[in-house]
C-alpha cells in the first residue's frame, strides 16, 4: 500500500454515516458555542437556547405550565433548556448522517436550525432588534460551514492511478475517504468549540458585572415607617414547621426568565404614564431611595400553588408606597372616578403584569419594593425594584425587574398570564398547609403535634381546624398574628393511635369564610381544596 494508502481507506458498511453523526454533532456544538460567544458580546438573552426556550414558554398551554411547575418546581426551567438542547442533538446527528451524501442539504438544515434561533429571538417580547438575531445567525453560519467541512473528508473518491490499488493487476480496492483529515478537522473543531463556549461562558458572566457592582454598594437607607417586631409567639417552636420569616434563599421564584435579569441600579428609570396620569414621571433608583420608604412583613403566594405547595413565603419587605406614587401623578382610582382600572406593569424582559388600580390605591401596603429581609433585593428576587401587593396572586401584582407602569383599562388590554387563559382578578384564595408530620411519615403513639401555616392575606385568619380521619373538626392552636397580611403559623397536639390514618386541615379568615373543601387546579385563578396528609402511627 503507498503512503496515500495509509490516509485513505475503503470505509466499511455504516462506518461513513456513523461518522457523519458525529459531525453533525460537533457541528451543532460549534453552532452553539460560537452563539454563546456573540451573545456574550450582545446580551446573554440573546443566546438561541434562551431565546428559543422563552419563545417555547411564551406559546406553552396554561395547563402544561403548571404541570411543569408541579412536577419539576423551579428546576422547571433547566429541564426545558435540556429538553432543547436534546432536541438540537437530535436534528444534529439526523443532518449529519445525511451530510456526507448530501453536503448542501445537511449544511442548509444547520443554517434553517440558525434561522429559527433568529426569529425566536427577534420575537422575544425584550427583543432589542436584529442585533438579539446575530448569535443565532452566526452560530448557524458557523456550525454550518464545519458540517460541510467535514462532510467533504467523509466523501468517497477513487484511488489514484498506481496508489492504493498496490501492485499492477491487483484488484481495484474501491472508492476511499480521507481519514486523517476528518481525525484532524474534527479533533481541532471539537477543541475550539469548548475555548469558544468557555470564552463565551465568561463574557455572559462578565455582562453584568455594573449591575452587581451597584447592588453591593448600595447601603439600604433606614425605613421612615419600620416594620413592627415580630411577636416572639408568631413562630411556634416545633420541628418541621416553616420559619415565619423565609430566608432570601430559600424564598420560591417563579418566573419565566431563563436569565436571570442583571440590571445596572445607576442606569435604571422608571416611568409612570397612561391614562388619568395627570403629571407623567419618569424616577430613577436615587429618586426612589429619597422618598419615604416603609418597612412591612408580607406574605407571597403564587397562583401556580398547588393546595399544600410550596410556592408561599414571607419576607420582610423596604419599599416605596405605590399608592403615594400614584396620587403624586394624579391618578384617582375608579371608586373615585378616575378613568384607569387596570394597572400594567412592565419588566426589563418584557413581561407584563396586571393589578387592579383600586386593590394598589385601596389602602394596603402595595409597595415599589427595593428591600428583601435586610438587604437589597437579590437578582433573582427583582433588583433593583419590584412590585408587591398584599392579597393578591404574584401574577397580577409582583412584577420583578419593573421598568414601566401604565395606567389603563381590563378591556383596553390584557397582560402576558391573561393572554394565556389566566383570570384577570386573582384575590388570594384562603388556604391552609400541615407542615409536620410530612405524607407517608411514621410517628410513634402517643401525643403528636401536627403544625403548619394558614394565609388568607389582607383579610387574615381567624380560626384553623384539623379533622382526623372522618371525625369532627377540632381548633387548632393559632400563633400570635403579626398582620393580616401574613401567614399564620398553628399547631394541634394530636393523640395518636395505631394504624394508618389522614389528617385534614382547613383555615377560617377573618370575613367569616371557610377554606372550601371543593377541589380546583390552578388555572384560572388559583388551586382550592383542603389539605390532608396520610400516615402511619406505629
Amino acid at each position: 500500500m503507498t503512503d496515500d494508502g495509509k490516509n485513505r481507506r475503503t470505509p466499511r458498511s455504516g462506518t461513513r454515516p456513523a461518522l457523519g453523526a458525529l459531525s453533525g454533532v460537533l457541528a451543532g456544538c460549534a453552532a452553539l458555542a460560537v452563539a454563546e460567544l456573540a451573545a456574550g458580546r450582545v446580551r446573554p438573552q440573546a443566546g438561541p437556547v434562551v431565546a428559543v426556550g422563552g419563545a417555547a414558554i411564551d406559546r406553552t398551554p396554561a395547563a402544561v405550565k403548571a404541570w411543569a411547575i408541579r412536577n419539576f418546581g423551579t428546576d422547571d426551567k433547566l429541564v426545558l433548556q435540556l429538553g432543547i438542547l436534546a432536541v438540537l442533538a437530535l436534528f444534529a446527528l439526523a443532518l449529519g448522517a445525511l451530510a456526507p451524501r448530501y453536503r448542501r442539504s445537511g449544511s442548509a438544515g444547520v443554517l434553517l436550525l440558525g434561522a429559527v434561533g433568529a426569529a425566536a429571538a427577534i420575537g422575544r417580547p425584550d427583543s432589542t432588534g436584529l442585533t438579539d438575531a446575530l448569535p443565532s445567525a452566526v452560530g448557524g453560519v458557523a456550525g454550518a460551514f464545519l458540517l460541510y467541512f467535514l462532510a467533504g473528508r467523509l466523501a468517497l473518491r477513487a484511488p489514484a492511478p498506481g496508489g492504493a490499488g498496490g501492485t499492477e493487476g491487483a484488484a481495484f480496492p474501491g472508492p476511499e475517504w480521507d481519514r486523517r483529515g476528518f481525525v484532524l478537522a474534527a479533533s481541532a473543531a471539537a477543541v475550539a468549540s469548548a475555548g469558544a463556549g468557555v470564552l463565551g461562558r465568561v463574557l455572559n458572566a462578565t455582562s453584568g458585572r455594573d449591575a452587581v457592582a451597584s447592588r453591593e454598594d448600595l447601603v439600604l437607607p433606614a425605613p421612615d415607617s419600620p416594620a413592627p417586631a415580630v411577636p416572639r409567639a408568631a413562630q411556634v417552636r416545633i420541628p418541621g414547621i416553616s420559619s415565619f420569616t423565609t430566608p432570601n434563599q430559600d424564598f420560591y421564584r417563579v418566573d419565566t426568565a431563563l436569565v436571570v435579569p442583571k440590571v445596572d441600579a445607576t442606569a435604571w428609570r422608571l416611568r409612570v404614564h397612561g391614562r388619568g396620569v395627570v403629571r407623567p414621571v419618569t424616577l430613577s433608583f436615587d429618586d426612589l431611595l429619597r422618598r419615604d420608604l416603609i418597612e412591612r412583613d408580607i406574605t407571597l403566594t403564587c397562583v401556580s400553588n398547588e393546595v399544600g405547595g410550596p410556592y408561599v413565603g414571607n419576607a420582610r419587605w423596604l419599599g416605596v408606597r405605590l399608592a403615594d406614587l400614584l396620587t403624586e401623578c394624579g391618578v384617582r382610582p375608579p371608586s373615585a372616578g378616575g378613568p384607569a382600572d387596570q394597572l400594567v406593569a412592565r419588566s426589563v424582559d418584557g413581561m407584563t403584569l396586571g393589578s387592579p388600580v383600586e386593590d394598589v390605591m385601596d389602602g394596603r401596603d402595595a409597595l415599589l419594593a427595593v428591600g428583601m429581609n435586610g438587604e437589597p433585593l437579590p437578582f433573582a428576587h427583582g433588583f433593583p425594584v419590584r412590585m408587591v401587593v398584599p392579597g393578591l396572586y404574584g401574577y397580577v401584582s409582583a412584577c420583578k425587574w419593573i421598568e414601566d407602569i401604565e395606567l389603563t383599562t381590563f378591556d383596553a388590554y390584557d397582560p402576558y398570564w391573561v393572554k394565556r387563559d389566566w383570570a384577570r382578578r386573582a384575590p388570594v384564595k384562603t388556604q391552609s398547609r400541615i407542615d409536620t408530620p410530612k405524607p407517608f411519615a411514621r410517628p410513634g403513639a402517643g401525643t403528636v403535634m401536627v403544625a403548619g401555616v394558614a394565609w388568607a392575606q389582607h383579610r387574615g385568619i381567624d380560626k384553623v381546624e384539623v379533622r382526623v380521619d372522618d371525625g369532627p373538626w377540632q381548633p387548632a392552636r393559632l400563633a400570635a398574628e403579626d398582620s393580616r397580611d401574613t401567614w399564620r403559623q398553628w399547631s394541634f397536639p394530636w393523640q395518636a393511635t395505631r394504624g394508618g390514618h389522614t389528617l385534614t386541615v382547613r383555615a377560617t379568615d377573618r370575613t367569616g369564610a371557610v377554606q372550601t373543601e371543593e377541589r380546583a387546579r390552578t388555572v384560572p385563578d388559583g388551586a382550592s381544596g383542603r389539605h390532608s396528609v396520610v400516615v402511619t402511627v406505629d
